[in-house]
């Protein structure tokens, strides 16, 4: 398994890079408020996430780091689904 470094990170540049093309997207397809909703997920999906990596009452941490890279690798792909539906 990775490290907890590099699954925060892994969390930034996915979500980062989910919130950019949303921007574009709504950008060029002119539904700015759509897509800020859209952002506006991604945030709170980053923020849930990063305190779940930071819980301490954590029994089985490798089972616990799966799951929230599988939890990212499943809101990250709805959220880009979303923003391809604008």
């Amino acid at each position: 398994m990775a490290s907890i470094k590099d699954l925060k990170k892994d969390i930034n540049y996915v979500l980062g890079d989910v919130i950019e093309y949303t921007l574009d997207v709504s950008i060029l397809k002119n539904e700015i408020q759509k897509g800020d909703a859209i952002v506006d997920e991604a945030i709170e999906t980053f923020d849930g996430l990063i305190a779940k990596i930071n819980a301490n009452n954590v029994e089985n941490k490798k089972a616990h780091f799966k799951s929230i890279s599988e939890e990212l690798e499943t809101k990250a792909k709805v959220l880009v689904e979303k923003a391809n539906s604008l």
